[in-house]
């Protein structure tokens, strides 16, 4: 929109830090009508920080407790003016994520990682254990151990498809420690697993209770394709906006995807029996148990009246 005089009307932005520190004295133009994004594309150019790294919110209430109360963040493609109130003089809260790396590429890493650490103890074995004459490392695998080999290679490979082919992300980037931190977990973890599981010592299950965990792990691997292809659907429009998921498992678990993933582990360790592969599985189900609670808070918040008989992990 122009004023009078033809002149394109803008608003002055109050840009501070986190710890209350203004930015840009005077204020940072932005015109009337501006999104997110044309103020992230503003800020860019004046502070020479990449688009990526920027997050803004709205200041907290005056006398809220910081620790408890967050600021509203400003989402993309939503009016600064129509959407959050916000006119000449209004303060915005700006956060620096630090350098960043596509969602994509940390998802490729982290899901290829484990296969690389893995199959060496099994393709391998003579070559990395030391034989004795109770448990030569050139003894034929068992079939637990090529099992869990195909189990645990297909999930990674599944994730790894999911990944190029099935996802949307609300997000672009992330911070690039969690790239280097969630490559940690899965490939250290997958080379511990691996090690116990295809050592020539390795005492097997019963062919009954083998045969159950995988039979479930299987299951709920299909279970969590469902999922994520379902949620993929909400975005198929393009969209990045939250979206409620109805549909499927989804009708009853607020995070059917990590309640499957997590079931898939839980079947696979019931086969396997390896104590690293459940402290694996715990330290994922503790995590996602906290992205559960979280995202279930925000459904309720931007879904008024939802509810789900579960938030992770029936019954």
């Amino acid at each position: 929109p122009a004023d009078s005089s033809g002149q394109t009307a803008s608003m002055k932005l109050n840009i501070v830090k986190r710890n209350g520190k203004e930015m840009f004295a005077g204020g940072l133009d932005v015109p009337d009508d501006a999104t997110t994004d044309d103020l992230k594309a503003v800020f860019a150019k004046a502070a020479k920080k990449h688009q990526t790294r920027q997050r803004f919110t709205l200041p907290i209430p005056a006398g809220a407790d910081p620790k408890k109360v967050r600021g509203t963040p400003l989402d993309a493609g939503k009016s600064l003016s129509k959407d959050y109130g916000l006119k000449d003089g209004s303060v915005v809260v700006f956060k620096d994520l630090g350098p960043q790396v596509p969602y994509a590429v940390v998802f490729l890493a982290e899901y290829a990682g484990p296969m690389l650490c893995y199959l060496p103890f099994y393709f391998f074995r003579s070559a990395i254990y030391a034989s004795t004459k109770k448990y030569p490392a050139t003894a034929p695998m068992l079939q637990v151990q090529t099992l869990a080999m195909v189990f645990h290679t297909a999930h990674y490979l599944k994730r790894i498809l999911e990944t190029l082919f099935v996802h949307h992300f609300s997000h672009a980037t992330m911070p690039i420690f969690n790239l280097y931190r969630n490559c940690a977990y899965y490939w250290g973890f997958a080379a511990i697993m691996s090690y116990f599981i295809n050592h020539p010592a390795y005492t097997p299950v019963s062919e009954t209770q083998m045969k159950v965990g995988f039979a479930f792990s299987a299951l709920m691997q299909l279970g969590n394709l469902h999922c994520h292809v379902y949620q993929a659907s909400l975005r198929k429009d393009g969209s990045k906006e939250y979206k409620e998921p109805k549909g499927g498992l989804f009708r009853f678990v607020t995070c059917a995807n990590y309640c499957c993933e997590i079931y898939q582990w839980v079947g696979f360790n019931v086969a396997t029996q390896s104590a690293m592969g459940w402290l694996f599985v715990a330290c994922g189900a503790a995590q996602m148990m906290d992205w559960a609670n979280a995202k279930h808070k925000r459904l309720k918040r931007l879904f008024p009246g939802f509810r789900r008989p579960f938030k992770l992990l029936p019954p």
